[in-house]
C-alpha cells in the first residue's frame, strides 16, 4: 500500500465576534480551499495525479489534505524555500497562483494561514496581513506566440475561448473574440489550426502563462505526406554522393572501426 502524508492548513481569525470555527466557515470558503490545494500540491496534469482525501477540524479552522507522501516531501521543500526566500516567483504558475489567492483572502478577511506538513520537523509558512506573498509584476512580459494542434472546443456563454491541443503544451485555453467565431463559416471542430495569440511569459525561463492567452489570429495548418517531393530528395541524393558509395567497402570500413 503506498504510504501518505498530510498538509495542513490553519485557520485563525474571527467572524464578526466570534472565532473562527468549523461551524461558522461557509462551504464557499471550503470550494476555494480545495481548488487551491489542488494546485499547490499538482502544478502540471491533474489527470493522473494520486488521491486527496479532506477533512476539516477545530483550531480554529484545520484543513488537512492526505495524499502520497512522495509529493508531501516534496511540497515540505516547496514550503521550507518560500518561508525562507518571503518570495514565490521561483514556483510554477499554478502554484504560484495558489499562494495568492490564499494570501488575497489572508489580506481581505484578516486571517492567518499557518501551512506545514505531517512530517517529522516540518516546515512551515505563514501568510496574513503583513506578509506579501505575489509574483513580481517586472517578471512577466507581454509575448506574441504561435500555437499548433487541434480544435477540440470553441464558444462560451459569457467568455469565447478556443480549447486547442497541442503536443508541446497539452491543452490550451485561448481567449477569443465572439464575433470571430459567429463570423467563421466552417466547422473548427477537430481540424488542425495554428493560432497566434497573446499572453505573459516569464522573462527568465520562458515558462509561459497560459491563463493570460488572447487570439490574434487563425492559421490555416494543413501539413500533409509529399511523397513526390521525397522522392525528388532523394533521386537528388542518389546523384550527388550515395553513387559514389561502394556497400561492401562502406560496410568493412564500419565494421572495422568497431573492432579497433
Amino acid at each position: 500500500m503506498e504510504k501518505t502524508g498530510s498538509l495542513e492548513i490553519r485557520i485563525t481569525g474571527s467572524k464578526g465576534n466570534l472565532e473562527l470555527s468549523p461551524d461558522n466557515y461557509d462551504i464557499r470558503d471550503i470550494i476555494i480551499m480545495l481548488e487551491n490545494v489542488e494546485n499547490l500540491l499538482y502544478a502540471g496534469d491533474k489527470k493522473d495525479r494520486p488521491i486527496i482525501s479532506y477533512k476539516i477540524e477545530e483550531g480554529s479552522v484545520k484543513h488537512i489534505f492526505t495524499t502520497s507522501m512522495q509529493f508531501i516531501i516534496g511540497f515540505n521543500a516547496i514550503i521550507g524555500q518560500v518561508a525562507q526566500s518571503q518570495n514565490i516567483d521561483f514556483l510554477d504558475i499554478k502554484t504560484a497562483k495558489a499562494f495568492e489567492n490564499i494570501q488575497n483572502i489572508a489580506t481581505k478577511k484578516d486571517y492567518t494561514f499557518s501551512i506545514k506538513t505531517s512530517l517529522d520537523n516540518t516546515n512551515e509558512v505563514r501568510l496574513d496581513t503583513s506578509t506579501r506573498f505575489y509574483r513580481t509584476e517586472a517578471i512577466w512580459a507581454d509575448a506574441e506566440f504561435y500555437f499548433y494542434g487541434k480544435i477540440t472546443n470553441a464558444g462560451g456563454k459569457d467568455k469565447a475561448n478556443i480549447h486547442l491541443s497541442t503536443e508541446e503544451y497539452g491543452s490550451i485555453k485561448i481567449e477569443t473574440p465572439k464575433d470571430f467565431l459567429e463570423g467563421y463559416e466552417d466547422n473548427l471542430l477537430y481540424k488542425t489550426f495554428g493560432i497566434r495569440a497573446t499572453g505573459k511569459q516569464h522573462s527568465e525561463t520562458g515558462e509561459i502563462d497560459k491563463s493570460t492567452l488572447v487570439f490574434i489570429e487563425l492559421i490555416d495548418y494543413q501539413p500533409k505526406y509529399d511523397e513526390p517531393y521525397l522522392q525528388t530528395l532523394r533521386e537528388n541524393a542518389k546523384k550527388n554522393w550515395l553513387h559514389a558509395i561502394n556497400p561492401d567497402d562502406w560496410l568493412k570500413e564500419i565494421r572495422e572501426g568497431y573492432d579497433t
